[in-house]
């Protein structure tokens, strides 16, 4: 495996749980937490691109570099652009953007997405694994992604696809046995040029309608390699809920 760095976009502003990068872990940041479970991957080198001087503080009081990047950012994929700008990253490095509120991310989901670009033409790679419950196929919160046979992603969407017509014009309220389902995790790897490159990328109507980012990479022609996991990961932090969840899950993993 080549070099490769993981960015950590982390804004302070958060609707559903104010200031939830600087959310305590068992006497850390949460975001400080989803930068040691990075260290622990293969990267070379672990930021944090944030939008505020709070977390760029709490960032470095725990020895986590922290780059400070503008408050005007349509999405964490514009803000790490800044953060490669700001780090002087080469246009054929490799980064993976992992999310500030996934405390529990697995080190070895980090290195398949790196590796999974750095194996394939594409310009930027993501992840997904097998559903196997049909409740998750048809919940829109659930996204799902299917591939052609390079394993490139053909489409993503919180509508059920794959979609057996045959099988649901019975009636079945089961998934497919003849094709796989597959269920898409939001961690990302670009190459530093695709990076820049997607900044400049207009909106597209079916990132729009879907409110799924990715599709723009998709509209204007680009390609995804997917890396298919063998299990569903760890879910992130949205709520009070979920963070007191990751709360009693670290003491029981981590302690």
């Amino acid at each position: 495996m080549s070099n490769f760095v993981v960015l950590i976009p982390a804004r302070l502003s958060s609707s559903r749980l104010p200031n939830k990068a600087l959310a305590d872990i068992h006497g850390k940041p949460m975001v400080v937490r989803v930068a040691e479970r990075a260290r622990l991957s293969k990267a070379s080198n672990v930021v944090v691109a944030t939008d505020h001087i709070d977390i760029q503080a709490a960032c470095e009081a725990h020895g986590i570099k922290a780059v400070l990047t503008g408050t005007d950012h349509e999405s964490g994929t514009t803000r790490l652009a800044e953060a490669a700008t700001i780090l002087n990253l080469a246009d054929n490095d490799c980064v993976v953007n992992v999310q500030g509120d996934e405390p529990l991310i697995e080190p070895e989901l980090i290195n398949a997405v790196a590796t999974q670009l750095q194996q394939s033409s594409a310009p930027m790679a993501t992840a997904a694994h097998l559903l196997t419950d049909y409740a998750d196929f048809i919940d829109a919160n659930c996204v799902k992604v299917v591939l052609n046979s390079q394993h490139n992603a053909l489409y993503f969407s919180r509508a059920c696809i794959p979609w057996p017509r045959d099988l649901m014009r019975n009636g079945a309220e089961v998934l497919p046995k003849d094709i796989p389902v597959y269920r898409h995790i939001g961690i990302y790897g670009y190459r530093v040029q695709f990076l820049h490159q997607y900044s400049g990328l207009t909106p597209s109507p079916l990132e729009q309608a879907e409110s799924l980012e990715q599709l723009r990479v998709l509209w204007h022609g680009f390609n995804i390699a997917v890396q298919i996991t063998p299990h569903a990961p760890a879910a992130g932090v949205d709520t009070l809920t979920d963070l007191e969840r990751v709360r009693a899950s670290w003491l029981d993993t981590y302690k």
